[in-house]
């Protein structure tokens, strides 16, 4: 049990990718906090997860609302008795995903880039109090680029403001684990280009836009795994058997850095 008797958040607990590493988290047997706005996705998780066992409680929470993130992680703490493991997994909004960075306004650019940077500095920053205090614990920011990849660079895909709010993340990730690391906090992103399980590709409307026949990126998905030295698209259960790696103490040595969980599609 990696993550035996271990609490931990999960931002954006009720989607696709923080719902699977919710319920990894839970199976390896941490006691669960599912966070998010909508009741009901987080509740649907709370029950596969309470089906099998595991320990889990929900609430809702805006990861940009700080006054909200600073109670539920006050809570957690009164509850749990420390702080553990903080993941977030929040979409990032705004994100306007095919639109040309050349014809982008400026508030539609600097939408993802704020709201990503801020909710997980916000979700981060708390978490990072309460371990201060217990000298402990590991902070998981999910990012993505879609700019290193092989097919990125074959046929270049328009991300709008979506890759520079993904280096904004990671940047945070690298300058939060410089100064917790002298305190035993570790933090660490996860970092995939595209998840088999999500759906990938762009409107007839949009692909039009940027100079494509429509319908032309339908489906981008053939077009990613092609592209990735494994020949597929991780899938949300990767993601979540690397997070649950990265949260357990069978990564203690591992901080400050980006796990690449692209199955090659991006080689550094």
């Amino acid at each position: 049990m990696l993550l035996e008797d271990k609490a931990a958040i999960v931002y954006g607990g009720g989607g696709l990718i923080g719902g699977a590493v919710a319920c990894a988290f839970a199976r390896e047997g941490a006691r669960v906090f599912l966070a998010g706005r909508t009741p009901a996705t987080l509740d649907t998780v709370a029950g596969e997860i309470s089906a099998a066992g595991g320990m889990v409680e929900t609430a809702r929470v805006d990861a940009l609302d700080e006054r909200s993130v600073e109670e539920h992680v006050g809570a957690v703490v009164a509850r749990a008795g420390s702080i553990d493991v903080s993941f977030n997994a929040m979409g990032i909004r705004g994100e306007l995903q095919g639109t040309p960075l050349v014809a982008i306004s400026q508030e539609d650019f600097a939408a993802p880039i704020l709201t990503g940077a801020t909710g997980h500095f916000l979700t981060a920053r708390a978490a990072a109090r309460r371990m201060l205090e217990q000298r402990s614990g590991a902070i998981l920011l999910l990012t993505a680029t879609a700019t290193w990849s092989q097919a990125a660079l074959r046929m270049p895909i328009p991300m709008g403001g979506f890759g520079v709010a993904c280096a904004a993340i990671e940047g945070l990730a690298r300058s939060l684990a410089g100064e917790l690391g002298p305190r035993g906090i570790r933090v660490v992103c996860l970092r995939s280009e595209g998840v088999a399980d999500v759906a990938h590709g762009f409107s007839s409307d949009t692909a039009a836009a940027i100079g494509l026949s429509p319908g032309g990126l339908a489906d981008l998905k053939p077009l990613l795994e092609e592209e990735t030295l494994l020949r597929r698209l991780p899938t949300v259960a990767d993601l979540a058997n690397v997070a649950t790696f990265m949260a357990s103490d069978r990564a203690a040595a591992m901080t400050g850095t980006v796990a690449n969980v692209s199955c090659g599609g991006v080689v550094v």
